[in-house]
């Protein structure tokens, strides 16, 4: 059976909203609950291992399941990470390297070395699309899956949308492109960017086009990994961060209010698997 996981991030819930106010873990986790999240994603770029251990007993007793997103500095330091993400239960670690060796041959070293760790300690990964780590670049990234059949990623397209400053509407080449991606990727990430802001408000009329962009990519995203599983469960995280991911006004308050902003990319997504799921259905 194929189900659809929505998580959030507990980095996008400190704070949630323009209030500013950083609620308490336990708050937090039955919020996301309460609101039909099935897991929280634990950033070790935003906390350490001891906010992560703080957190676990509040997801735990909520019925979560945590999602670490790893940081690692040192090809052998990811080791720590793969053991704790095994001891909470993640499905997966969501890498985001920051070892970035320039040229392709040592970056096609680290990442088999990572893949090799990871299959040892039994523990799946797959790397973010992100900027600032080893996937920086939309062409390197197409380069390493294509040298290294095994390496699975995680689609947050909005760091390539800002990364290659794609103008709109994009090209069919610079589309086949991003289909690369989606094809290899097993779970995705819910956030709107253009060619030169990381995170857009999902209702101002002058965002729409990147709107309804990247809700063409979640189902593009979602209809692939559907066709290549049978079984299992696909996670979509929403992932609105906090200042300065979030642009603000002169007062310094958010623009917009990013805990209703996910629950509406939650809902799209789900809407999304749903139509899915009929389309399948109405198939002979």
């Amino acid at each position: 059976m194929r189900q659809l996981k929505v998580y959030t991030s507990l980095w996008a819930m400190q704070p949630h909203d323009q209030s500013g106010v950083k609620l308490p873990h336990a708050e937090v986790c039955a919020m996301v609950a309460e609101a039909g999240y099935a897991g929280l994603a634990i950033d070790l770029g935003a906390a350490d291992v001891a906010v992560a251990h703080a957190v676990r007993p509040h997801i735990e007793a909520n019925g979560l399941t945590p999602l670490i997103v790893a940081f690692p500095k040192t090809v052998e330091g990811f080791g720590d990470t793969l053991a704790l993400a095994k001891d909470f239960g993640s499905p997966f670690v969501d890498v985001i390297g920051q070892v970035m060796p320039i040229t392709l041959p040592e970056m096609e070293k680290v990442v088999r070395t990572w893949i090799g760790m990871a299959d040892r300690a039994g523990m799946p990964i797959q790397f973010e699309t992100h900027r600032n780590c080893i996937t920086n670049d939309l062409y390197t990234t197409l380069q390493l899956i294509d040298a290294i059949p095994e390496m699975r990623l995680c689609a947050d397209l909005s760091h390539y949308v800002v990364d290659r400053e794609f103008w709109h509407p994009l090209s069919e080449r610079d589309l086949a492109l991003v289909s690369r991606i989606l094809k290899r990727s097993d779970s995705f990430q819910g956030r709107v960017a253009s060619r030169q802001q990381i995170q857009l408000q999902l209702d101002f009329p002058q965002h729409r086009k990147w709107v309804d962009l990247f809700k063409g990519w979640w189902r593009e995203g979602l209809a692939d990994w559907r066709a290549r599983n049978d079984s299992g469960d696909c996670i979509f995280l929403c992932e609105l961060g906090p200042p300065e991911y979030a642009m603000t006004g002169p007062d310094g308050r958010e623009m917009s209010n990013r805990w209703e902003e996910a629950l509406q990319i939650k809902s799209w997504v789900e809407e999304i698997w749903t139509d899915l799921e009929v389309a399948e259905a109405d198939t002979p």
